[in-house]
């Protein structure tokens, strides 16, 4: 197999990879009512099936993106693979509550193994930039369609196998994975243990993360104000302000001060965390939607939202890869963002009488063009100055910024959608109306939110200077920036 060819058999193994995660982030939403009769679980323990798995992917990202750096970002991405596969089987298997719970944090922890280091390795594998752009595009398609595929998924394997098999499932996808990385995906020359391992960092930036996603998960549970809800918050703010400390006074920082010192990165990523709050907002009011107010099965909500899939998997084949390359990726964030506003704020407009065709249809095709315009460039612009030795950390870094602050934006939203709703029903108004009320609500915020992610763009994301053309491959860089 020549090298082109084992790149892009390379990039489809760690897209697999990156798949089951974001499948299984969403796969599991649709059996939960299954899970609880099957296990027993109480109404609030019932959200420890979502929550364990958010805090062991929140929690790690960062820590493995930079062992990615140091050790390999094969191996990390493999033992990610192996420990989610492993921890997959054993969570199918789950006969009790307990044990559905740890077998979530494990597939948590091996998720963000995986996460953390794949754009790195996608960066280090295609230099050039039209055949990074067509990477990049690729991976986006995943990090976007795979929610949407996993409640399709989801809905057909509680419904007609078993709720167990949404995990099982993973296992042959895992082994295959492993068997096809060890094959095919190359290994960074990673810059050593020896340098020295900032281990009290490492321990600190888990333990922030982990504590700012308890807080924010259970703050629905015990209120926003609460002691509970403040402690945990005020303990992660402290943590983290002890790791900005530590960071600044060893000699091998987990995270080298200067990477924040990238404004491409630091602002690209803050974007990410506002557009992916709308993302998933949109997500979770969209299946409460349609589930409680239209009165759809499982399976008919994953075939609803396949039109999103369906439109970013075409602009992915390239088309939009060809349009950055000529317009620029800033630039395309500028049409790309008011799509995802628009079809927000139609969305919005779905009372508990709203059709499928034309309202919901049109919003969710729209809703994939946003998307499949605003994705690749914020991963592009994120990644585009960071130096390849501290490529691992840094996409942890935008991971994790991503991931975090979409678990806060949707805790914060989806509080106001519910209470909202709460209102309205004690205002007399009848259920399903008043559902659609709150909903439409979040979906308002939702848009204001992704709006916000273009203001960012537009006052924090300077376009870069433009260089005398001294050759055609250095005129391809200028284009593809």
């Amino acid at each position: 197999m020549n090298v082109i060819s084992r790149r892009w058999v390379a990039l489809v193994v760690v897209c697999f990879g990156q798949l089951m995660t974001m499948v299984d982030a969403s796969i599991v939403n649709v059996a939960l009512p299954n899970i609880q009769r099957d296990l027993g679980f109480s109404q609030s323990d019932l959200t420890w099936v979502v929550n364990a798995y958010l805090i062991a992917f929140g929690g790690f990202l960062l820590l493995a993106g930079r062992v990615g750096d140091l050790i390999g970002r094969r191996a990390v991405f493999l033992a990610g693979v192996f420990l989610f596969t492993v921890a997959s089987a054993g969570t199918g298997f789950a006969d009790t509550a307990d044990h559905l719970i740890v077998g979530r944090f494990l597939q948590g922890m091996g998720a963000s193994l995986v996460t953390g280091v794949i754009i790195a390795i996608i960066v280090a594998e295609f230099q050039k930039p039209a055949e990074r752009a067509q990477a990049m595009s690729i991976f986006t398609l995943v990090l976007a369609g795979g929610g949407s595929i996993g409640l399709l998924l989801g809905g057909v394997i509680t419904q007609f196998v078993n709720w167990h098999w949404i995990f099982f499932i993973n296992v042959p996808i895992g082994i295959a994975t492993i068997g096809f990385g060890l094959w095919l995906i190359r290994e960074n020359p990673g810059l050593g243990l020896e340098k020295g391992v900032d281990v009290l960092g490492a321990l600190l930036i888990t333990a922030s993360v982990m504590a700012g996603v308890y807080a924010i998960v259970t703050a629905a549970d015990f209120g926003w104000t609460s002691a509970h809800t403040l402690g945990w918050g005020g303990g992660a703010v402290a943590l983290v302000a002890l790791f900005a400390f530590v960071e600044t006074r060893v000699a091998n920082p987990i995270l080298p001060m200067h990477v924040l010192r990238i404004r491409s990165l630091t602002t690209a990523s803050a974007a990410r965390a506002l557009v992916f709050t709308g993302i998933s907002t949109s997500w979770f009011i969209g299946v409460l939607y349609l589930q409680h107010v239209r009165g759809y099965s499982a399976f008919d909500i994953g075939l609803a939202f396949l039109p999103t899939t369906i439109t970013l998997g075409v602009l992915s084949a390239g088309i939009t890869a060809r349009i950055m390359a000529r317009v620029g990726p800033r630039n395309l964030l500028f049409a790309g963002i008011p799509m995802i506003v628009a079809a927000l704020v139609a969305l919005s407009f779905a009372d508990d009488n709203a059709a499928y065709f034309p309202l919901l249809l049109g919003s969710f095709i729209l809703f994939g063009l946003g998307g499949g315009t605003t994705f690749l460039p914020l991963l592009t612009i994120s990644m585009s100055e960071v130096p390849p030795a501290h490529a691992g950390v840094a996409s942890g870094f935008s991971n994790a910024t991503m991931q975090v602050g979409g678990a806060l934006g949707l805790a914060v939203l989806g509080t106001l959608t519910t209470n909202h709703a709460s209102s309205l029903i004690a205002q007399g108004m009848a259920v399903r109306t008043a559902l659609a009320g709150g909903y439409s609500l979040g979906y308002q915020l939702a848009a204001g939110t992704v709006a916000l992610s273009l203001v960012v763009a537009v006052t924090l994301l300077r376009p870069r200077p433009a260089v005398r053309p001294i050759s055609a491959p250095a005129r391809e860089e200028v284009e593809a920036a």
